[in-house]
């Protein structure tokens, strides 16, 4: 059956968040006064990024909400649980001005969608809230690329559960055979999207897993630039596949 559909993961799929994550905390610290603590700057963001895997993890399985999994991770970075509400929005949100400061699509997403315009539907399937991921994508300049946006937290499924994939392939009125999935975790992406019966496509930029042995079924690739041929789209980056 052809693939009729291409349903996207966001951070670190089409949107750099690893590297607007880094360069936002690295100036937000510095502004806050807060890099002397710290052996380091690359010793901070490690921690950040531990702190927000873990909370995160949370909010995934359902144990605390969206602005909660945000507080919490400002009270555990910076050491005060004591923090109201109030207090640890502000803290995030002057965090978030430098993190949007370095928003940025990674340079193969443009020439990827133009390529698959004509021949493949799109729509976004992301582990966040809509209000985060619709804005991020309109400030990116790519919102009108996609019939439909689901997240995570209007859902109330995530990924990896079969249920937010088909979620998606319902909002597009495909069957999962008919879509493909493009992610950049082996496991929530990449066995997620494989598990719920959808093309899964692993996207792994620069070998980040390259120590990882990948999971049975989704499809790795390196760049987006081998995305047309594996779905066997007639495009400039290459003659169809076999594929799809």
């Amino acid at each position: 059956m052809p693939i009729k559909a291409v349903v996207w993961d966001v951070d670190d799929t089409l949107f750099d968040y690893t590297t607007a994550d880094r360069e936002g905390m690295r100036a937000h610290l510095v502004a806050e006064g807060l890099l002397a603590g710290y052996g380091s700057a690359e010793e901070a963001l490690v921690r950040w990024r531990e702190i927000t895997e873990q909370q995160w993890a949370r909010f995934s399985a359902g144990e605390v909400d969206f602005v909660t999994q945000r507080r919490d991770r400002t009270r555990v970075f910076l050491g005060r649980p004591e923090l109201t509400d109030a207090e640890a929005d502000d803290w995030f949100q002057r965090y978030v001005t430098h993190y949007e400061a370095a928003w940025s699509l990674f340079p193969d997403v443009m020439p990827v969608l133009d390529a698959l315009a004509g021949s493949h539907r799109h729509a976004v399937l992301s582990n966040s809230s809509l209000t985060v991921q619709d804005r991020k994508l309109r400030v990116l300049g790519v919102h009108d690329r996609f019939e439909a946006i689901l997240c995570a937290a209007e859902l109330g499924v995530s990924k990896p559960e079969a249920g937010a994939f088909l979620a998606a392939c319902d909002a597009l009125a495909l069957g999962p055979a008919e879509v493909a999935y493009v992610g950049d975790h082996p496991e929530i992406d990449g066995r997620g999207a494989a598990d719920a019966g959808l093309l899964s496509v692993w996207i792994d930029r620069g070998g980040a897993y390259a120590t990882v042995d990948p999971p049975a079924g989704p499809r790795r690739i390196a760049s987006l630039s081998e995305l047309p041929a594996l779905l066997g789209a007639d495009t400039r980056f290459g003659a169809p596949s076999t594929f799809g």
